[in-house]
Order: structure tokens, then C-alpha cells, then sequence
């Protein structure tokens, strides 16, 4: 299936395509647990885990998923198997909001059965952004996601980013400072046996990876 989307969607040309088809055929895998080794199994579906094509090929091969949220008038965001649905709406209409999102989600589904893909519920969050005032008017705390009722969250972690629903980051700040705090306390016993380059490349390692983790910023210049 994969193969075929290449060709047809995106024009694949067969140089690539057998490159590809070579790539992803004639695999096998084995299991180590204890020093022992499992026999030798094919693997006759799925792009190998933790390949460099890995999340460009999954990528390619539910790009169509775009087409399927845009007939509902809803905004689609990718990132690897990483998927989000978007709806705008003012507070009067939260309701039909939430219809169009359920009947977008149902074609979702059938979608991804379709591509041999599976929607998790247990997986799926579902979250309502705008200002305080905005919010409490809102009366829809649960959402019907593939057969099973979804609560409305008040905080949802975004590619390793706490995002709340007013949008404040105060949890993201909340959750890094005390990631922060625990590695200080970590390597306080540590210092005094240590020398200062040493402490500095455990600091930078340990705490100031987290400060900047999506944390970068650009500034345009003033004409």
C-alpha cells in the first residue's frame, strides 16, 4: 500500500520506487531476553523502527489523511505519527463545533482502517484553547472519539511541551523547574568531589538541555 501511494500521489519514479520496495522487503527480526535468542521471524508489514526513512515514509503514506480533514473544514497538524485536529469556533456554536469534529473523526477512523492504522482513544486528547472568559462558557466536557467517550483536558503535552488551555505555559514552567530542581539536588552531594569543568558539563547536560528545550526564539530585523 505504501508503494502504491508513492507511485500514484506523489509520482514515485521506478528507480525510487524498487529503492524503496528494496528497502522494506526481505527484513526479519529476533528477540534477546536473558541471553537467549528467539528464531529468525519475517516481517512482512511495517517500516523498520528507528530508521532515518521511518517517519518521512509514515508521513508519506498518510498524507491523504490531509484531504480527509479538509472536507470537513478542519485544520490537520503532522509531526511523525504524531496527529492533531483543529477547529475554530466562537462559543454560541461549541456545539456544532463539536458534531463537525465527531463526524470528521468517523471518517478519520474508517480512514486509517482502511490503511491497515488503528485510531487509540486511550491515546487521544482533547482540549479546549481561549481566555477565561471564553472557556467558562463552554459546557462540553466530553467528546465521542471512536466509539468511546474522550474528557475534555485541561492540559495536554505537546512533543514534550506541557500546553494548558489558556495557553499560559505555566505548566510547561511548573514541570521544568521541578525537572530542573530534582537534577540540582542530584548533583549536590557530587560538587565538592568534583572539579568545575566537570560540574559545568553536568549542569549543561543534566539541567540546561531542559531550559532549552523548545525554548528558541528568532528576532526579525527593524527596517
Amino acid at each position: 500500500m505504501l508503494l502504491e501511494r508513492l507511485q500514484s500521489a506523489f509520482g514515485v519514479t521506478d528507480l525510487v520506487h524498487d529503492w524503496v520496495q528494496s528497502f522494506l522487503t526481505d527484513r526479519t527480526q529476533q528477540i534477546a531476553h536473558s541471553g537467549q535468542l528467539s528464531s529468525v521471524q519475517s516481517v512482512l508489514f511495517v517500516v523498520p523502527q528507528g530508521s532515518v526513512l521511518g517517519p518521512l515514509l509514515y508521513v508519506l503514506y498518510t498524507a491523504e489523511l490531509a484531504l480527509v480533514v479538509d472536507r470537513h473544514g478542519l485544520s490537520l497538524h503532522q509531526y511523525a505519527v504524531d496527529t492533531q485536529v483543529y477547529i475554530s469556533t466562537s462559543t454560541g456554536d461549541v456545539e456544532a463545533a463539536v458534531r463537525r469534529l465527531t463526524a470528521c473523526l468517523v471518517d478519520i477512523e474508517a480512514w486509517l482502517k482502511a490503511s491497515r492504522l488503528r485510531l487509540n482513544p486511550t491515546k487521544t486528547q482533547v482540549m479546549w484553547l481561549g481566555f477565561s472568559q471564553q472557556l467558562a462558557k463552554v459546557n462540553v466536557s466530553e467528546v465521542p472519539v471512536a466509539s468511546a467517550r474522550i474528557n475534555v483536558s485541561e492540559t495536554a503535552r505537546n512533543l514534550g511541551v506541557i500546553v494548558d488551555s489558556h495557553l499560559t505555559l505555566s505548566a510547561q514552567v511548573a514541570a521544568v523547574c521541578r525537572s530542573g530542581y530534582y537534577q540540582l539536588r542530584q548533583l549536590r552531594p557530587l560538587v565538592r568531589s568534583m572539579s568545575s569543568d566537570a560540574v559545568t558539563t553536568l549542569v549543561q547536560t543534566f539541567i540546561s538541555c531542559r531550559l532549552d528545550y523548545c525554548n528558541s526564539s528568532t528576532a526579525s530585523p527593524t527596517v
